[in-house]
């Protein structure tokens, strides 16, 4: 029988295992990439998102790349640039890239920034999935 200190510590333990930033699906030929965090703010969360990003970018030739905001509410400058060199990088190599589900306030510093010009922003994913050719 185990003591109860340490199941306790044990579940705290297994429990606090931490969560990907982004969790990835196929549909079809496209790429979406959903992001857990409600806030991509942290530099160390930033750049695990962009490696990601960036092996999903370099699998195929022509990458089609969806991804959904919709559990994000704060975003910060950083993720903001490492999103702008994801766009570059898909572009480089002649693919697609899709962003859905972006809340009001972020999609207005979006828009402050000019970046809803640069990006490619639907509002639902069955959209921004319909969008692909």
């Amino acid at each position: 029988m185990l003591d109860t200190d340490f199941r306790r510590t044990y579940f705290l333990f297994m429990s606090s295992e931490p969560i990907p930033p982004v969790s990835v699906q196929t549909e079809k030929d496209v790429r979406i990439v959903e992001f857990t965090n409600n806030k991509i703010l942290d530099e160390g969360n930033i750049e695990e998102i962009r490696l990601t990003l960036n092996a999903l970018i370099d699998e195929v030739d022509q990458p089609k790349m969806l991804l959904d905001f919709s559990n994000v509410d704060h975003l910060s400058s950083a993720a903001l640039g490492m999103l702008i060199n994801c766009n570059n990088r898909v572009k480089q190599k002649n693919g697609q890239l899709r962003l859905s589900n972006i809340k009001d306030q972020i999609l207005e510093v979006f828009k402050i920034t000019k970046l809803n010009r640069l990006l490619h922003i639907l509002p639902t994913r069955q959209e921004a999935l319909a969008s692909f050719v």
